[in-house]
């Protein structure tokens, strides 16, 4: 039996563009996938009935009872689609997100050659509300602090802590876990913005090993209406990046990584996305907002 990758997507709200997460499962050149899809009681209904008119035994449906926010139900999408047929690989496919047609044989080829790496993940495109390929100096930015050694990007301990706590270039929907190696190690709950960050570090002071090609294989969609842009835009994303920085920074120290843990107090990578914020905001003559972003990276503490 050829080995199959688990999908989940966790659903609140948008229905066309969970037609379109959908759609890119089904378009995967390699067809050894299964997909659940998990309705959080959100805003918006009609989840339902768009996987029963598929009529694809590999497709499934599952509600949960009631609303249990962002990252409960990320949790218990891994959960869930741990127990699928040969679920041993996992990806949280977000909903307004698209998979490239190459993601799931990627994530095989990425397991193969790294059966010891916790997490697999890939490059990515950025696309808009319509899905048209756009710029983002953000993105492209964070792409430049990617080791370049060898094939693949390969993280593991110290070094592989301070590589990504220098640009936090992994895009979190593109991971795929890898569930014996996980074991029971989930996303934090008290975070809205960074439990993608903070349970990586977490992985990586533990000893494991995280493994991910160059080759874009994932589209990220950025538009206003996210969780990420409305988090940005009332600082919440930043607040919680520069705590979960500082927490990661003192379990360093507690190892010994002392150039971790001096990458991590530094929080350049944050301290840069701020400075762009203001400028952004300037340009686009609203001095109010720059105002925000510019008090908050004047009052962060510096190391």
């Amino acid at each position: 039996m050829r080995e199959r990758l688990a999908i989940a997507i966790p659903f609140h709200a948008g229905l066309a563009y969970l037609a379109e997460a959908v759609a890119s499962v089904r378009a995967q050149d390699d067809p050894e996938w299964s997909l659940l899809v998990v309705d959080d009681s959100g805003s918006e209904s009609g989840a339902r009935a768009l996987v029963q008119d598929l009529d694809d035994a590999r497709v499934r449906f599952l509600a949960n009872p009631s609303n249990l926010g962002m990252v409960p139900c990320w949790n218990r999408c891994l959960d869930e689609a741990g127990r699928e047929r040969g679920g041993e690989l996992v990806t949280l496919l977000h909903a307004d997100d698209r998979l490239l047609p190459d993601y799931v044989a990627r994530m095989k080829g990425l397991a193969r050659a790294h059966p010891r790496a916790v997490a697999l993940f890939c490059a990515s495109v950025t696309i808009d509300a319509a899905g048209r390929r756009r710029f983002s100096l953000q993105d492209d930015v964070k792409r430049l602090f990617v080791p370049r050694a060898g094939s693949d990007a390969v993280l593991s301990g110290e070094s592989g802590l301070r590589a990504l706590m220098r640009g936090n270039f992994v895009i979190c929907p593109s991971l795929c876990w890898r569930r014996a190696l996980l074991g029971e190690r989930r996303f934090e709950p008290r975070w809205r913005q960074v439990q993608d960050l903070e349970l990586l570090a977490r992985l990586l002071l533990a000893g494991e090993t995280l493994a991910g090609c160059r080759e874009p294989a994932y589209a990220y969609r950025r538009h206003a209406e996210s969780a990420t842009a409305r988090q940005t835009e009332s600082l919440l994303r930043f607040e919680e990046e520069f705590r979960v920085f500082e927490q990661i920074a003192d379990q360093a120290r507690t190892l010994g990584w002392r150039r971790a843990e001096r990458t991590s107090r530094w929080k350049l990578i944050l301290r840069l996305h701020l400075g762009w914020r203001v400028a952004r905001e300037l340009a686009r003559l609203r001095p109010s907002t720059a105002g925000r972003f510019a008090s908050f990276l004047l009052g962060a503490r510096r190391p």
